[in-house]
């Protein structure tokens, strides 16, 4: 099969969708592998260590044009567009659900597209968790930047020192990007709240933090933890659909005027009725006099981690691909809930509800 990993073009994204050790392995197995030039540089590889691994490092219009299938990071972006094709496989992360624009024009071009967000094994989102793991960490990291007085916040250290009262960190969902957060905020002695709708990960979540709040989310819950909080990290995924909106206009007069909101779920629509894509560039801003952080794409801020950890998670499923879609997509259930569009249809229960109106074959 011929494989491309185009150059992530999205604004301060530079992880890459293969390693030069991914490549070896691929071309060991007869594969043909073109990476786009400059591709890994923000990930640490040279176009010298692909080719040396045997991929051939062309131009942006002869990756895509030699592909069977694109092994990316991100979504495409608008001038992206016009590569995706009929017999065109896709593999990267897409929240469609959060992009109407992205879904037509994968419907349109008849391209099949699977999403590492939707890759499912049991309840686990193996491509996701590790992804969601560093984002939960650099929300807290970032929070911590942000309070602080020279980056505009209102001079509060996250965490404790010795006399004085620690700042407080409400986090709004307690899955893998709620749990990463936590374990950072209470690490840095943070007085820590975690809310969680699932009984059953409250109780891991309740022994995993013996020293943090756990309690049980619902909209009653979450006005009385909205006052308390200095930082407030939402974090809620629904796999494949639209996050929804747990934090609402009217309750930001609910929180302390300094207050920042941390937004992790912006690459699925946010969990905050307020929340808009921010960039790390021109990361926040305030709605109502409340500060709002929502960058997209955090890991991107990480790219050498962040390749090493999410290719270590793909290879497998890469592997499978390239033996052949068709045959890959009927043999492995885990790949197969990744699929999100085929032949001009959606396939992704998620997507299909938030765009009711568009083509699907469910």
């Amino acid at each position: 099969m011929r494989i491309s990993v185009p150059r992530e073009i999205k604004p301060e994204e530079a992880r890459v969708g293969l390693t030069p050790t991914m490549v070896t392995a691929l071309v060991a197995r007869h594969h043909e592998v073109f990476v786009e030039e400059a591709a890994g540089l923000g990930a640490g590889f040279a176009d010298d260590d692909y080719r040396a691994a045997g991929a051939h490092v062309t131009s942006q219009e002869e990756t895509w044009a030699q592909a069977e299938l694109i092994v990316k990071v991100k979504e495409p972006v608008g001038t992206e567009y016009r590569f995706l094709r009929p017999g065109l496989t896709l593999f990267t992360y897409l929240h469609l659900a959060a992009s109407r624009g992205l879904a037509e024009a994968m419907l349109e071009s008849g391209v099949t597209g699977i999403a590492y967000e939707t890759v499912r094994v049991g309840r686990v989102l193996p491509l996701l968790r590790p992804m969601s793991e560093i984002a939960g960490r650099l929300a807290i990291a970032n929070a911590a930047h942000h309070l602080q007085f020279h980056a505009g916040g209102p001079g509060i250290l996250l965490g404790r020192v010795p006399g004085v009262v620690p700042s407080t960190v409400l986090v709004v969902g307690g899955g893998t990007v709620g749990e990463h957060a936590a374990r950072a905020a209470v690490g840095a002695g943070a007085d820590v709240t975690i809310l969680e709708a699932n009984g059953d990960r409250l109780r891991q979540l309740d022994t995993l933090f013996p020293t943090a709040r756990v309690l049980m989310s619902d909209t009653h819950r979450i006005e009385e933890e909205l006052p308390r909080a200095d930082v407030v990290v939402g974090s809620v995924l629904i796999p494949g659909a639209a996050a929804p909106k747990l934090v609402r206009r009217e309750h930001l007069a609910l929180l302390k005027p300094h207050a920042l909101l941390v937004d992790v779920a912006v690459d699925q629509g946010g969990c905050f009725e307020t929340t808009r894509p921010t960039t790390y560039h021109d990361p926040v801003y305030s709605v109502d006099g409340i500060r709002h952080y929502c960058v997209a794409n955090l890991p991107g801020a990480v790219p050498v981690t962040a390749t090493q950890a999410l290719t270590h998670a793909t290879t497998p499923y890469v592997m499978g691909l390239a033996g052949g879609v068709d045959a890959a997509l009927a043999t492995d259930a885990a790949l197969a809930a990744g699929l999100s569009t085929r032949a001009g249809q959606l396939c992704s229960p998620g997507v299909a509800a938030a765009f009711p109106d568009l083509p699907a074959a469910l």
